[in-house]
């Protein structure tokens, strides 16, 4: 059975290119690797928030529970994907996953990471739904400007990634970010590590080869 790593972060902050740069460490190393991203656009959950975060599909996105079922539905239709990457995989990497929504709900609601939002997110997923829990998860520290800056940079690139409500909002970046260092300081679910902006990708992956 594979490892499952999620590395977590604000809009903009690199996970992609962190799990590109992971993904060739460990291929290097003889290690087998794959990756899923969530939300996974073009699906009917992912696309139904999706919409949501762009005016659609009236009040949707004003309800934070709302928001956290549509994209634990979209989690949990996944979970046997995940679970046969795992089978197949020494690794699987996976660009947000459950604490996405924890960060960003108690963040919306002004809790911490110890508010009823996040134990209701777990409770949720890892409970009630039943997925995987990571072995590793990886909160990637980008500031909140540097984040933002990018995204800006991506979304003059690419017209398809327009950015969406929680990426416009400053504040809301902020106090996510927030939330996140204390999922990761409390090792929220499963063990963390702190990835900082500047940190070799390497290191990361040897941490990610040595698990057991």
């Amino acid at each position: 059975m594979g490892r499952l790593v999620a590395i977590e972060g604000l809009d903009g902050a690199g996970k992609n290119t962190l799990t590109r740069a992971v993904t060739e460490r460990l291929t290097s190393r003889g290690l087998t690797v794959t990756a899923l991203a969530f939300p996974r656009y073009g699906t009917q959950f992912a696309d139904l928030a999706a919409e949501a975060l762009r005016g659609g599909n009236g009040d949707v996105a004003e309800s934070v529970y709302g928001m956290g079922l549509l994209f634990a539905f979209d989690r949990q239709a996944a979970a046997p994907d995940i679970r046969a990457a795992l089978a197949a995989h020494d690794v699987v990497l996976l660009d947000r996953y459950v604490a996405s929504s924890a960060a960003y709900s108690a963040a919306r609601l002004h809790e911490g990471a110890d508010g009823a939002v996040a134990a209701w997110v777990r409770d949720l997923e890892f409970g009630r739904f039943g997925l995987p829990v990571p072995d590793l998860q990886v909160y990637l520290d980008v500031g909140v400007t540097l984040a933002a800056e990018r995204a800006r940079s991506r979304e003059a690139s690419d017209a398809t990634r327009a950015r969406d409500a929680y990426e416009t909002d400053s504040d809301l970046q902020t106090r996510t970010g927030a939330v996140y260092t204390a999922l990761a300081a409390a090792e929220w679910v499963s063990p963390w590590r702190v990835h900082g902006v500047h940190d070799a990708p390497q290191h990361l992956a040897d941490e990610i080869a040595a698990l057991s």
